[in-house]
């Protein structure tokens, strides 16, 4: 067992935009954070992770930056971080921020010079290409629909942006684009800040070549991420980013590594010789697909979690998360957020917080908050789903469709204001705020929740508690039942004499539980989301919808 101080933390994400505003401008920022951060302390985070706060022009809310090294206006100043980062501090937590290193914003003065013309010593810090028969340089498609290149008139060439055309991709095979953001990062690090979560770094390094996806269906832009994304050589530039930035520090990094599998996670995160501490993964995410009007794979959950699990067993370590500001709400999407909203939203909160791993929780997830109906395209501010909503309308789909459309797949779902109370704009501001609030505000806020002792705001602290007081629950092997179960999700925690049963009914529908290897016993239930009857010995009963417990074995 490899104790490390940040595989015992309990996480919390924070989308500054949204959380809480101090001047009444409507937009969250540094001051209302500080404001917030005993409300952190006492549900029992010891760890924040802030998305971006750089400077940035904010076409994709910060995640485009035109300068490393200041704070944009609207969060407020570096003096206010500094601030923040001393209060974080003298709470005893720590702080990560968002180090977004694939691409900067076109703004930023990197650029400027880069597309000024061809033989500007930083023309080759972005990646440039001439086009072909007045066509792009390849058919790839930005991740946020469209083409990848965007046409520079000045020097007459395109420009590879994966994501916004806003968002230029940097060239990582550039030795010196490498060393100025080496510089950048231990410039923070010197600061005094806790460690990274590394935005979209599985992107960084290019298929050689940037050739054409095939395109046997004839599409005007392909989706193009096997050409992009955690391509072969890409281990070279991660092991120089450790060695010139991470390595020198005590802190904790956490990569976003979408594309990465399993099997290969272990070079990732290895005990010895990883690049990050831990990792997102994203792979249970993609067992949702509303295009295809699939509902919710128990088993097909389970068993990407579980392989997980196995992979980094001993040789690696998980980073938990069933929201993040890029995904809709998991009470709207894989759950019933009408007739079972608190019970779905403790049962997926058990299931995955008491796994291995260090969990994380985006801001309101621990109230329960749901996805928004918004009435018109016009009330929704992210780029990706305005970028598909058109390109639906395009195709012929009815607006009435392409807005139900974006109800289920907005990431603007996860980012309304942070739900504080039942005053006017949910107590985010006293302004208008930057975007609506959701209507339900008046019943699923703190206020509310921190007076019912079956919220699930109080779930979520004793959750936090329960894993934090129990070794078993954070260094104890996670090991499956009931595999083949398609409607349960259960499995146990162990550690040398002490034994844990984790379960949980996925569904809307009762389950029958059958497991005759452990005789359970409620005086041993140490954690639920409905009342239970007293019983003893027992190994077959029904879970009703979205039931979960949590049984202490040994």
């Amino acid at each position: 067992m490899n104790k490390k101080w940040w595989k015992e933390l309990i996480a919390y994400q924070i989308y500054p935009k949204s959380f809480m505003d101090s001047n009444g401008d409507g937009i969250g920022d540094i001051q209302g954070i500080i404001s917030k951060l005993d409300y952190l302390k006492d549900l029992g985070i010891d760890l924040i992770w802030l998305c971006p706060m750089y400077k940035s022009p904010n076409h994709d809310n910060g995640y485009d930056i035109s300068d490393y090294k200041d704070i944009l206006d609207e969060f407020g100043t570096m003096d206010d971080f500094n601030e923040l980062l001393s209060e974080v501090h003298n709470r005893g937590m720590k702080l990560i921020i968002d180090l977004v290193i694939n691409h900067t914003s076109h703004e930023h003065p990197w650029f400027i010079e880069s597309r000024s013309s061809r033989d500007n010593p930083k023309r080759d810090w972005y990646i440039w290409r001439d086009g072909k028969e007045d066509e792009e340089p390849n058919n790839w498609e930005s991740i946020f629909k469209g083409s990848a290149w965007e046409f520079c008139e000045n020097s007459e060439q395109y420009y590879l942006h994966l994501f916004a055309k806003e968002q230029p991709d940097l060239n990582w095979e550039n030795k010196e684009v490498r060393n100025e953001l080496y510089k950048m990062i231990n410039w923070w690090l010197d600061k005094g800040i806790d460690g990274f979560r590394v935005d979209a770094i599985s992107h960084i390094k290019k298929e050689e070549g940037l050739k054409d996806m095939d395109n046997p269906e004839g599409l005007k832009y392909v989706s193009s991420f096997e050409k992009h994304m955690n391509v072969e050589g890409i281990n070279s530039h991660l092991k120089e980013l450790k060695e010139e930035t991470f390595s020198k520090y005590d802190i904790v990094t956490v990569g976003e590594a979408n594309g990465v599998s399993a099997d290969e996670a272990d070079h990732w995160v290895a005990e010895d010789g990883g690049t990050f501490n831990m990792i997102f993964q994203f792979e249970h995410l993609n067992l949702w697909n509303y295009e295809e009007g699939q509902g919710f794979d128990v088993k097909a959950y389970k068993d990407v979690l579980t392989n997980w699990q196995n992979s980094l067993e001993g040789k690696g370590w998980n980073a938990l998360f069933i929201e993040n500001h890029d995904i809709p709400r998991v009470v709207s999407t894989w759950g019933n957020d009408k007739e079972y909203l608190t019970e779905c939203a403790k049962a997926f909160g058990a299931i995955y917080f008491l796994q291995k791993g260090t969990p994380f929780i985006y801001q309101g997830q621990e109230l329960g908050m749901t996805n928004v109906k918004y009435h018109s395209i016009s009330e929704y501010d992210d780029v990706k789903t305005i970028n598909t909503y058109n390109e639906r309308i395009e195709s012929g789909v009815s607006e009435e469709i392409a807005l139900k459309e974006a109800w289920v797949t907005s990431r603007d779902n996860s980012r309304t204001p942070m739900q504080w109370n039942s005053n006017k704009n949910a107590g985010f501001t006293c302004g208008k705020p930057w975007i609506g609030v959701n209507e339900n505000y008046k019943t699923i806020n703190v206020e509310v929740e921190e007076r019912d002792e079956n919220s699930v705001l109080n779930f979520y602290k004793k959750l936090i508690r329960l894993k934090k007081s129990n070794e078993a629950l954070i260094y104890g092997v996670y090991d499956l039942i009931l595999e083949e179960d398609e409607n349960i999700f259960a499995y146990t925690r162990t550690l040398n004499n002490h034994k844990f049963l984790i379960m949980a009914n996925l569904t809307e529908e009762k389950a029958k539980y059958i497991y005759e290897k452990e005789k359970l016993n409620s005086k041993d239930l140490i954690l639920n989301n409905y009342e239970v009857c007293a019983h003893e010995n027992l190994t077959e009963f029904t879970l009703k919808p979205y039931e979960c417990r949590v049984y202490k074995l040994s």
